[in-house]
């Protein structure tokens, strides 16, 4: 009997947009080619073998090593049997290589590299979105990835069952301390202003402004119309219920409310259960840690 495939559906990678840094990684690796698995394996040697997880995982990444394959040797074939997204315990077989085993020796090191890092980050992005489980607020990611691999990882973020934020500083408008602090007391009018004219740029996905302060700050900007989305940047736990509070007083359920700075898997859920809708983590793409998966013959 075969092994049984498991599947979730998700949003999918753009693949075209990391070719470059697949071949990078493989030229970086691969450019003066293997003597160690030239010397030790027949060249008309062909096998298989098993990406196995020594950890419990969600798996992410396993599309890439797809693509990767074949810029080894074009007979090197991948089985999926789990697919992104989903949920891998100790000692799963991800997938299977059969080829040419001298190539599958050479490109163990980057299959490896690209897929224990993603599934760090899908694995991590998960434990957070568990750790809120019930409340009505959710996770997203930040721009602190890592350059050149922001595509990969915020793909990652949602095998984990996060959000995405803005990719690029191109996508939303967002009106942080530093670009608006200098209006001074009566800043509602400029503010306003700048909000319609965030509004009337084109590809604008949404408008976010921060607030600093709850009180004669926040009940002013829940004034202005036009902001999809108020940051609540490293407030406690009493200052976003009572932003909560005043945001449903005052407007309802929008604009949507985020918290960001300082949040942990140890204290998520006490932010969440102060009623956010957003809850912004950097930790999830910058301090993942790589998760152990193998490759056994």
């Amino acid at each position: 009997m075969g092994e049984q495939v498991v599947k979730r559906t998700i949003k999918p990678l753009d693949i075209e947009k990391i070719l470059p840094l697949i071949q990078m990684a493989v030229e970086e690796d691969f450019g003066r080619g293997d003597p160690s698995s030239e010397i030790t394996i027949p060249e008309d040697q062909i096998g298989k073998a098993y990406l196995i997880t020594r950890e419990e995982i969600v798996v992410c990444g396993m599309e890439l090593v797809r693509r990767i394959l074949p810029l080894y040797d074009e007979r090197l074939k991948l089985r999926i049997l789990i697919e992104d997204g989903c949920r891998a315990n100790v000692a799963n077989r991800l997938g299977v290589i059969e080829g040419p085993v001298r190539a599958m020796l050479s490109a163990e090191r980057v299959v490896l590299n690209f897929l224990q890092r993603l599934c760090g980050i899908s694995t991590m992005t998960w434990k957070y979105v568990n750790a809120i489980r019930g409340t009505k607020a959710k996770i997203y990611d930040t721009r602190k990835t890592t350059p050149g691999w922001r595509e990969l990882e915020k793909y990652a973020v949602r095998c984990g069952g996060g959000y995405n934020h803005r990719m690029n500083l191109g996508e939303a408008v967002m009106f942080k301390d530093n670009h608006w602090t200098e209006l001074g007391e009566k800043f509602e009018l400029k503010l306003h202003k700048m909000v319609q004219e965030a509004r009337q740029k084109e590809d604008i996905r949404f408008v976010v402004v921060e607030v600093d302060h709850v009180d004669n700050q926040l009940d002013r900007v829940l004034t202005i119309p036009g902001i999809d989305v108020i940051l609540l940047d490293n407030m406690g736990q009493w200052q976003l219920k009572h932003a909560v509070e005043m945001r449903n007083h005052m407007c309802g359920k929008k604009p949507l409310l985020e918290a960001s700075g300082g949040i942990t898997l140890n204290n998520v859920l006490a932010i969440a259960e102060c009623g956010i809708d957003r809850i912004a983590v950097g930790a999830i793409t910058h301090s993942a840690i790589a998760v152990d998966i193998g490759l056994d013959r």
